[in-house]
């Protein structure tokens, strides 16, 4: 675990150091290398077990610490293009604070302190607003950047008040411990609880604290689309897990709420989408409808329910990753987003095409795609909470194949526009970047066994 670690630490230091020459070939190469001791690291470890370092080896958090080191060198890929305009020394920040990024994701991954959780929580913030401000697409990034810096900010406020009351009731900010002399106080255990998870339900984000996130995807370069809808969000659902999970059935009294604004959310977004013109835009909001399927497994506190948010988590990294390098390589010819504007995809470039489509089904879980199986273990453990919930999942299931098929109708069906005839071919690396998304989650098909 240190080494994988220090592997970043030293990355962060080559890229200040090295030469301007060789730095994204260097930095692509190290970042890859560096995924094989987080695939040693899954490898070894089957089962939760924890170490009395502050950190933890479970295989529930290194299966998203192998999502984020393996998006890392995905995301200096998708950004060449798009950053060779600029100098070498913005070139240089951009790529450090990619790798800052991916080490304090990892860091948040494998803390088993509190206290250490929510500082690598909080480091998150900082390269993630750089991305957006600095290498957005428009003027209105800064607003995009405003929204993110607040919603997160202002729910981070009540973790950290948590944080320093465990502290002085416990003595200790282990998320291992145990918490019997505090359970006799239902109200107070309950309150506390909502107070912890609220940091992770907006960085999820919970509907009707979501509204960041389609600004901040549709204003930040793809490097950062990637990392947002990639890593970022399922950090919310991690820590919804560590951090909510410790205590107990009796404390999620008071998720009755939450669970229910959540497929709320699931249907709401749905009919969102369908209205949406704007390609990450409406990936964006398709997000937040997966990830309330995510926090109503976690809520329902039982095995299914946690299998399913993980393997959905692990999933919707890929896919979702994937849509936006899609999206991307569209804008990155056409000079547009704008669906009525993007007819004929399919005619221009026939393997895109193909990837739109698998990428699509993956997306709306069409059998036998990983994705299914995250949806249907949180589905059975959200009707097994409820069973009048089973309309609101089903409404949604139906809204989310009307608004896949509608981005894939509207992209890639129809005669192109005349403007749309001179466009350059897709680069090597542009299929080696889908691929490298694609090949992941079909492998993982066959292998969900070993994500749990």
């Amino acid at each position: 675990m240190f080494n994988i670690i220090l592997g970043y630490v030293g990355l962060a230091i080559m890229v200040v150091v090295c030469n301007n020459a060789f730095m994204w070939r260097l930095t692509q190469v190290m970042s890859l290398l560096l995924v094989l001791p987080v695939l040693k690291l899954m490898s070894l470890n089957m089962s939760l077990s924890y170490v009395n370092t502050g950190f933890t080896s479970g295989v529930s958090s290194v299966a998203l610490v192998g999502l984020s080191a393996w998006l890392l060198p995905l995301m200096m890929s998708a950004s060449q293009s798009h950053i060779k305009v600029e100098s070498f020394l913005y070139q240089r920040v951009f790529i450090f604070c990619q790798v800052v990024l991916t080490g304090a994701l990892i860091v948040s991954f494998l803390a088993s302190d509190l206290l250490l959780f929510y500082i690598s929580f909080e480091a998150t913030l900082l390269p993630t607003l750089m991305l957006i401000t600095r290498w957005g697409a428009q003027k209105e990034r800064y607003q995009a950047g405003t929204y993110f810096m607040f919603y997160t900010m202002a729910g981070s406020l009540p973790l950290l008040v948590c944080l320093i009351g465990q502290y002085q009731l416990m003595g200790s900010t282990n998320m291992d411990m145990e918490y019997t002399n505090m359970l006799s106080y239902s109200y107070f255990i309950n309150l506390w609880w909502l107070g912890c998870i609220l940091a992770f339900l907006v960085k999820l984000p919970l509907y009707g604290g979501h509204l960041w996130l389609p600004k901040a995807h549709v204003e930040a370069p793809i490097a950062g689309s990637m990392v947002l809808a990639g890593v970022l969000l399922k950090l919310g659902g991690y820590g919804m897990i560590r951090v909510g999970g410790v205590w107990g059935a009796k404390a999620l009294m008071s998720s009755e709420l939450v669970l229910g604004l959540g497929l709320w959310g699931v249907v709401v977004m749905g009919a969102i989408c369908l209205r949406q013109t704007d390609m990450k835009s409406l990936i964006a909001y398709s997000s937040v409808g997966h990830m309330a399927l995510v926090v109503g497994g976690i809520l329902t506190s039982s095995v299914w329910g946690y299998t399913g948010a993980m393997l959905l988590m692990i999933a919707h990294g890929l896919v979702s990753s994937c849509l936006f390098c899609l999206a991307n390589c569209w804008y990155e010819r056409s000079g547009t987003r704008n669906l009525m504007s993007s007819r004929g995809g399919a005619l221009l470039f026939p393997m895109l095409g193909v990837i739109w489509l698998v990428m699509g089904l993956m997306n709306l879980a069409l059998p036998p795609s990983i994705n299914l199986f995250g949806e249907m273990f949180s589905m059975v453990a959200i009707y097994g909470w409820s069973e009048t919930t089973v309309w609101l999942m089903a409404l949604g299931g139906v809204l989310t194949a009307g608004y896949t098929l509608y981005l894939f109708g509207a992209s890639q069906w129809g005669r192109q526009m005349d403007a749309h005839k001179n466009f350059y071919l897709l680069t090597g690396r542009e299929y080696l970047l889908m691929m490298l998304h694609f090949v992941p989650a079909l492998y993982l098909i066959p292998g969900v066994q070993m994500v749990y």
